[in-house]
């Protein structure tokens, strides 16, 4: 992980790419529809909650690409350390450069939409329970795509199926907050997937890893 962290603080241009995604794609639909505040309220969750699985998966495709043009996925496959160790590493570091900046400034979009202060905190945990499940599962398809011609294209029919459920329940959360319901339902299930992906999807990755060296 540390090795990860070392070479995105070398490329800063790629976290900043995926930020700056989040931020204008969230900054459009106010300018777009209007600047109605009742409207605003109503489809801000949902509309932050698509900017931040977007930007999540603009970088899904460089998360082993290049580990596999110098060599070092053959080394890692080769080496002592279990593989899906290894992926849990990489896709952790890769959710703390490009997911975490993304929990941190959400609360800050919300501002262009008028949400209530109230609703901060809940948005802030549904991303951050939400936000590391959308890495889990898209290191899944970027190990299956890797070396593809047009893997990108392949890559999103591949997760955006996948990433429904995580969308479905972090805005359904904060939605949930602020019609004046407990929002815990929503957020433990985003938990609930958190757990799973942690423990499954990494060697379901490394396998998909072996199958794309082959």
């Amino acid at each position: 992980m540390r090795r990860e962290l070392l070479l995105a603080l070398r490329r800063p241009s790629d976290v900043a790419t995926a930020l700056l995604f989040f931020v204008i794609v969230a900054s459009l639909f106010p300018l777009g529809i209007g600047a109605e505040p009742e409207r605003l309220r109503s489809i801000a969750p949902g509309v932050i909650w698509v900017a931040a699985l977007l930007s999540a998966m603009l970088s899904l495709g460089r998360l082993f690409a290049a580990d596999h043009a110098d060599g070092t996925l053959e080394q890692m496959l080769l080496g002592a350390a279990p593989l899906g160790l290894i992926v849990a590493a990489k896709t952790a570091a890769h959710w703390l450069v490009s997911g975490l900046p993304l929990v941190l400034i959400a609360p800050l979009i919300a501002v262009q939409y008028d949400v209530a202060a109230r609703l901060y905190g809940v948005l802030a945990v549904s991303l951050l329970l939400g936000t590391p499940v959308l890495s889990f599962i898209g290191a899944i398809g970027a190990a299956l795509t890797l070396g593809l011609r047009g893997g990108g294209v392949l890559l999103s029919l591949l997760v955006l199926p996948l990433y429904v459920p995580v969308l479905i329940l972090g805005a359904g959360a904060v939605a949930m907050a602020d019609a004046g319901l407990a929002a815990g339902g929503q957020l433990e299930l985003l938990g609930a997937l958190l757990i799973m992906a942690a423990a499954f999807t990494p060697w379901a990755t490394a396998a998909a890893l072996r199958i794309s060296s082959e």
